[in-house]
């Protein structure tokens, strides 16, 4: 008995069925590639990382291991002197006490400023406003720090001589000062203070505003006590990446705090940065090979660390003080 033919209808049907098969197939297959692409650029850049670790580990080992240091020297030492003279020192602190001096001038700076400007953008400032300077200040990144490393020299730090002469009579901050450096990395990271923190402020929801409102809070005692505390772990979490920057930065402190490494609380006198002192080294004074070089790598191990700890510090702050709205 032979078998009834297909109907039009029914071979649509496996047609379809077979177009869904293959779609569905192909879907799988690209999900698998985009994932397997996902994947190697996340092993790409946590081996990157490793690789980076490993390098100053190496570097700094052997370092350690040269006749002229000794590991005792190298972390609690108090003077650095590698390049000039017959003995040479190579106590990290002089280096640690100049980075943390600028990067604290330019905290001090960047940090309360950019603050009130997020809370000025967020609460005060109309649309248009807002639309108007956000995007001007944030023009500010986008400028090279060696640009910043000039300007400090050329403008910050001749304004701050005038006005100590005009105070005190006498120019106290020399040409190449901690200030004038700090200063322009607080001008360097205001936009990532500022940004950020604005918009932390603006994901806090509008319904605590409108009960702090309701309550007879004013704008200011809304902004400073409910929505500035409310928006806590976003506005560190921005203190905290625009320090680490600071920190890390190399031109500006190159150019603008001198080279002069010493043990010094005093904002107004020269110092030199951990990332000034590799700077000056690669520069191509000092033997390619010799102790000089590898103390370079052994700073970059230690700023690294220094980088990292705050780092870690900051993620453990900001699970403490973080908040979640529905």
């Amino acid at each position: 008995m032979n078998a009834p033919l297909p109907t039009p209808a029914l071979l649509a049907t496996r047609a379809a069925q077979r177009g869904t098969l293959r779609s569905t197939a192909l879907r799988d297959s690209r999900e698998r590639l985009v994932r397997g692409a996902l994947a190697l650029t996340s092993v790409f850049s946590v081996g990157i990382t490793f690789a980076i670790i490993l390098t100053l580990a190496w570097e700094t080992f052997h370092f350690i291991q040269l006749p002229e240091v000794t590991l005792s020297d190298f972390l609690l030492g108090t003077t650095w002197s590698p390049l000039l003279g017959a003995e040479k020192h190579f106590g990290i602190w002089p280096l640690v006490c100049g980075t943390f001096l600028v990067a604290s001038v330019g905290a001090a700076f960047a940090l309360p400023v950019g603050l009130i400007s997020a809370v000025y953008l967020s609460e005060y400032a109309r649309p248009g406003v807002r639309a108007t300077l956000k995007p001007v200040l944030e023009l500010l990144a986008g400028v090279p720090t060696v640009v910043f490393g000039f300007f400090a020299l050329t403008v910050i730090t001749p304004a701050l001589q005038g006005l100590c002469k005009l105070l005190f009579g006498a120019p106290i901050f020399p040409g190449y000062n901690a200030t004038g450096a700090g200063l322009a990395v607080g001008i360097m990271i205001l936009p990532i203070v500022c940004s950020l923190s604005e918009d932390a402020l603006r994901a806090v929801p509008r319904s605590l505003r409108e009960g702090a409102y309701a309550l007879g809070g004013t704008r200011f005692d809304v902004s400073v006590r409910v929505v500035v505390p409310a928006a806590l772990s976003g506005i560190m979490a921005s203190f905290f990446l625009a320090i680490t920057r600071a920190i890390g930065e190399t031109m500006i402190v190159a150019l603008a705090a001198g080279g002069l490494a010493h043990l010094t609380l005093n904002p107004a006198s020269e110092t030199q940065t951990m990332t000034a002192y590799m700077v000056q080294i690669f520069l191509g004074d000092a033997p390619a090979f010799g102790v000089e070089n590898l103390s370079s790598y052994a700073v970059a191990a230690v700023l690294f660390t220094l980088t990292l700890g705050m780092t870690v510090l900051g993620n453990v702050l900001l699970r403490l003080f973080q908040e979640e709205y529905e």
